[in-house]
C-alpha cells in the first residue's frame, strides 16, 4: 500500500525518530522569526560642501591676484568662479544638500570683491601706462625740439657767431672780393673769386686745438667751390692751439662760377670728429 505524499514535500523528520541524523542542524522551516527590536537601516546621502569650499578658496585667490598690478588680467577668472560656485552652494544649502552656508556666502562676497579689485587694477594700469606713454612722448618731443633748435642755431648768416662745445666762438665775415695773382691755382677765367675770413675766439679757460682749419664753401647751386691758392701770401689756414681769451684768424679764397656766384654757404667746424659743422650763408655782394 502506497503512503500519500504531501504536496508541500515530505514532512520534517521527528527529532525523536531513530532515523534522524543527530549531526544535522535543527530545522527552522515553518518556525516564526522573532521580530527585530531595531528599524531597518535607511541610507542617507551626506551633505556635499564642495561648492562652498571651492567658492571660498577661489574668492581668496581672486582677491590675492587682484592685489598685484601685473596679475589683474587673470584675477577676474577665479573671482567670477567664486561668485558662481558660491551661489550654487547657497542653493544647495537651501535645498538641504549642503551645510556650509557661511562659507558659500563668504565665497560670493570675496568673489565680488575680487572682481572689483580686478576692474580697479585694470583701470589703474591703463592710467599708469597712458601716463608713461604720454611722458615718453613728451621726452621724445622735447628731444626732437632740442635737436631742431640746435640744428637751427648752427645755421647763421654772415657776420654772426656760433660757439662750439669746446668753447671756441667762430665768426664768418661776409665774403669780400678777391683778385688772384697771375700764378693762382683753382680759379677759372670768368669765375668770381671771393675771400672768406674765419675768426676763432677761445672763450674757455684752457687752450683748445683747431683740428679742422679749412672751411668748405658751396656756391648758390649747392656745388662745392674751388679753393684758390696763389703766391700772394694773403691766405692763412687756421691751425694749432688757441689760448684762453685769444683769437685766431683764417683767410681763404674760393672761386665761384658766374651763374652761381650771387650767394654762397660756408661750412666750418674746429674739430669735425667731435663737433658738427656750423653754416654761414648769404649774398656775396
Amino acid at each position: 500500500m502506497t503512503t500519500p505524499v504531501s504536496p508541500d514535500g515530505p514532512a520534517p523528520a521527528d527529532p525523536r525518530s531513530p532515523d534522524r541524523d543527530p549531526w544535522a542542524p535543527p530545522t527552522t522551516e515553518g518556525a516564526a522569526q522573532p521580530a527585530s527590536p531595531y528599524p531597518p537601516p535607511v541610507w542617507v546621502r551626506p551633505p556635499g560642501n564642495g561648492m562652498p569650499i571651492a567658492a571660498l578658496v577661489l574668492g581668496l585667490v581672486g582677491i590675492g591676484l587682484g592685489l598685484f598690478v601685473v596679475l589683474f588680467w587673470v584675477s577676474w577668472l577665479p573671482a567670477a568662479l567664486a561668485v558662481v560656485f558660491g551661489c550654487v552652494g547657497l542653493s544647495q544649502v537651501r535645498s538641504g544638500r549642503a551645510t556650509k552656508k557661511a562659507m558659500a556666502l563668504s565665497g560670493v562676497i570675496m568673489g565680488v570683491i575680487g572682481l572689483l579689485l580686478a576692474v580697479a587694477t585694470a583701470v589703474f594700469t591703463v592710467v599708469l601706462v597712458k601716463g608713461a606713454v604720454d611722458e615718453a612722448r613728451k621726452e621724445v618731443k622735447a628731444a626732437e625740439d632740442a635737436a631742431a633748435a640746435a640744428e637751427k642755431a648752427r645755421h647763421l648768416t654772415f657776420g654772426r657767431s656760433y660757439t662750439f662745445g669746446n668753447g671756441l666762438k667762430v665768426t664768418v665775415a661776409k665774403p669780400e672780393p678777391f683778385v688772384p695773382d697771375a700764378f693762382a691755382n683753382g680759379h677759372a677765367k670768368g669765375n668770381k673769386a671771393v675771400e672768406v675770413t674765419v675768426t676763432v675766439v677761445n672763450t674757455g679757460s684752457k687752450r683748445v686745438s683747431v683740428e679742422t682749419g679749412l672751411p668748405d664753401v658751396n656756391d648758390a647751386d649747392g656745388a662745392s667751390a674751388e679753393l684758390v691758392i696763389d703766391g700772394s701770401g694773403r691766405q692763412k689756414v687756421l691751425t694749432g692751439y688757441v689760448l684762453p681769451g685769444k683769437e685766431a684768424v683764417g683767410r681763404y679764397a674760393f672761386s665761384l662760377p658766374p651763374d652761381a656766384a650771387d650767394a654762397m654757404e660756408v661750412e666750418f667746424s674746429p674739430d669735425a670728429m667731435r663737433w658738427e659743422d656750423a653754416y654761414w650763408s648769404g649774398p656775396t655782394s
